[in-house]
């Protein structure tokens, strides 16, 4: 038996800031479920299923929160999942809900991704010492920098193009209402000259700490069919992973995202990402991520990730958009980031991403990773349902 075609239906996220302080987690995840039943104009009736993700609970200090969530997202008599793979979560939990369609287990599902980072602190958080690994050094920077080191040595990318993408995102993030960092005035000067944190890494090329939730509405067919407006297909969707420590792991470009996107781009059908995909959303936690997974995910050769950068390719007007929406260095509610890719990929092809829409996009591809680069999830949605 074919699997069932998904569809993204409903899309809501919260405005995501420093601190919400005028809602608890309840409301907060709340706010974004509601928004996105609205945009499909359903209601809480007509959701089969909950799935639900977010980053390890020490970041708040709320375990297994998803239990005194139920009654806020609707789910008290119904199946209620949660889902947890680091920071690539909130794509992980995108995937879950869809195979689940897929599977034609449910019909309708309701998926979230949120954080509350002002109740805690991930960078002290991320940084306690575990017997027999490397320290993080204060906090995911520490961990990355010397990747992108590694990156920088081998590719012989020039030190400036982590200032262009950040320069970039921000720029982006500015036609994005929902993005938290609004900074009308920045200039890629004001990027080059921001404190150093971790070598190679400025202040202004690292993602903020958010407060924020996403949720869509996934259904079957059928759902598709009654849904207000065109909805985005889910054309392929994958997940792998892989240790963070191993004899001869490529820490620059990881195995696991080779083949995460070697499997979705099969199920698609797409031969070459380069020319068949519109727009990426692209999980970019520190600047350099952009050349870095433009080659781990083909659109690039080894070392030839960064040129695409300088030269303009992954603007918002250019050949390949990269993070049209800000990106996560513009917002990073870290459990919610990785469902904020995809569902920016699915607005783009619903032709609804406002002031940073991609003109004529009609395949985008959403990626988010995790943990020591070991976790990934990607999914890739068109605006017609998929082949086959």
């Amino acid at each position: 038996m074919s699997k069932e075609p998904v569809a993204v239906v409903g899309i809501g996220q919260t405005k995501h800031v420093a601190a919400r302080r005028d809602v608890s987690l309840a409301g907060l995840v709340r706010e974004a479920a509601t928004r996105a039943l609205d945009d499909a104009r359903l209601t809480w009736a007509d959701i089969d299923a909950v799935v639900i993700g977010k980053a390890p609970d020490f970041f708040e200090g709320v375990m297994m929160p998803e239990l005194y969530l139920a009654d806020a997202l609707g789910a008290v008599g119904k199946p209620m999942l949660r889902v947890h793979t680091a920071g690539s979560v909130g794509g992980s939990t995108a995937l879950v809900a869809a195979n689940l369609i897929a599977a034609r287990v449910h019909g309708t599902v309701l998926t979230l991704a949120f954080e509350k980072q002002s109740e805690s602190n991930a960078m002290w958080g991320l940084s306690l010492p575990v017997p027999f690994q490397q320290p993080l050094l204060a906090g995911a920077g520490g961990f990355f920098a010397p990747h992108i080191r590694a990156y920088m040595r081998r590719s012989g990318a020039p030190d400036t193009v982590g200032s262009v993408v950040a320069y970039k995102d921000r720029r982006n993030a500015l036609k994005n209402p929902y993005a938290h960092l609004h900074e009308p005035d920045i200039t890629l000067e004001k990027v080059q000259a921001s404190p150093m944190l971790w070598d190679p890494v400025r202040y202004s090329e690292t993602c903020p700490s958010s407060d924020g939730a996403c949720a869509m509405i996934l259904t079957d067919r059928a759902g598709a069919a009654r849904a207000p407006h065109p909805p985005a297909w889910v054309h392929g969707g994958a997940m792998r992973s892989e240790p963070t420590l191993f004899a001869g792991k490529d820490f620059v470009s990881p195995q696991a995202g080779k083949d995460c996107a070697a499997d979705v781009y099969r199920q698609a059908r797409i031969t070459d990402p380069r020319r068949e995909i519109d727009a990426v959303e692209m999980y970019v936690p520190f600047s350099w991520y952009e050349p870095m997974w433009l080659e781990n995910l083909g659109f690039a050769a080894e070392g030839e990730g960064w040129k695409l950068t300088e030269s303009g390719v992954t603007e918002l007007d250019g050949d390949l958009p990269v993070n049209p929406s800000g990106g996560v260095l513009s917002t990073n509610p870290i459990g919610a980031s990785g469902m904020i890719r995809f569902a920016e990929a699915a607005l783009q092809v619903r032709g609804q991403a406002g002031e940073h829409q991609v003109d004529g996009a009609r395949r985008a591809l959403g990626h988010a990773y995790g943990g020591g680069a070991q976790f990934f999830s990607m999914w890739l949605v068109g605006a017609e349902p998929p082949p086959g």
